[in-house]
């Protein structure tokens, strides 16, 4: 717009001195609307709008200025304006840009982050001078950074904990430590979203095997119980068998053994009258008659 501005003068120059060699009052009327424009060009290439939720880095002959914040501000023509989003930016870090990490265990994992990032209006001129543009910050600051940070949280946890038990409690580790790291720099990060956590084909195989050989362990806890639990129940019911046995050992006597002998046979009596009962009083057992019809 500047260089626009100049040579538009120029033509107004030009056409003053061709109009005052002749008579047509042309040549000056062109002059002068091209005076005009010269100066508006001149004035537009003053002016620098700089966008809501932006902050502009002046620098006039590689001089930096303050910071510009939004709003229409008067530069000088020379001067250069690079503008930052003050907005938070999502960097998703998946597909192609997903992390792979390693577990303390040495598996390794594929992680999907989102970081959600904005620079901070006063630490616009640090990050022009550590990066240059908005791009350049995300991909040399935001981005190697947060892959180190959750490369380095993720080493300190077992394979398990990362894609299961500890996801939670990395994810929150990972935005701390992301926060910490970024926000000396003049980067605001708002949130840091760990969306999936998943293993890689070998160590999944692995998972495989190790659940495969959890139920076989299981089932052989199982049977054991079981076969244990049988085997208790069998030993209660014999000691129960054992001490039922004892008790009638000790309950019997001599005399109550031959009464029980003559009872049973009186009950045979009753179809044969006289018949002689193998049952004796002496150690030897005597037979005794018994004569039914007597009774």
């Amino acid at each position: 717009m500047f260089v626009l501005s100049i040579l538009l003068l120029v033509a107004a120059v030009v056409l003053f001195f061709v109009g005052r060699g002749g008579s047509a009052g042309g040549w000056r009327i062109g002059a002068v609307l091209s005076a005009l424009a010269g100066v508006l060009a001149g004035v537009f290439a003053c002016v620098h709008v700089v966008s809501a939720y932006e902050v502009g880095v002046p620098v006039t002959f590689g001089k930096i200025g303050s910071p510009l914040t939004s709003g229409i501000h008067f530069t000088s023509p020379f001067t250069d304006v690079t503008s930052f989003s003050t907005r938070p930016v999502d960097l998703n870090l998946n597909d192609e840009d997903v992390v792979e990490v390693r577990s303390s265990q040495g598996g390794v994992l594929y992680a999907d982050v989102t970081i959600k990032w904005s620079v901070v209006p006063g630490k616009a001129v640090a990050l022009y001078r550590l990066a240059g543009s908005e791009e350049a910050i995300q991909e040399r600051l935001v981005l190697a950074d947060s892959r180190e940070v959750v490369r380095n949280v993720f080493a300190k946890h077992t394979s398990e904990e990362g894609y299961a038990s500890g996801r939670e409690r990395i994810g929150a580790e990972i935005e701390s430590l992301i926060k910490e790291r970024l926000a000396p720099r003049g980067i605001d990060v708002t949130a840091v979203n760990l969306r999936n956590v998943r293993p890689s084909k070998k160590l999944q195989e692995q998972i495989d095997k190790k659940i495969q050989q959890e139920q076989a362990t299981e089932r052989a806890v199982e049977a054991a119980r079981t076969a244990k639990a049988q085997a208790e129940r069998k030993r209660i019911e014999a000691e129960g068998t054992a001490r039922a046995n004892k008790i009638i050992e000790q309950s019997l006597s001599d005399k109550v053994l031959y009464n029980q002998c003559l009872e049973a046979y009186r009950e045979a009596a009753k179809a044969h009258p006289v018949y002689a009962v193998p049952c004796g009083t002496d150690a030897n057992g005597t037979p005794v008659i018994v004569d039914n019809g007597k009774n």
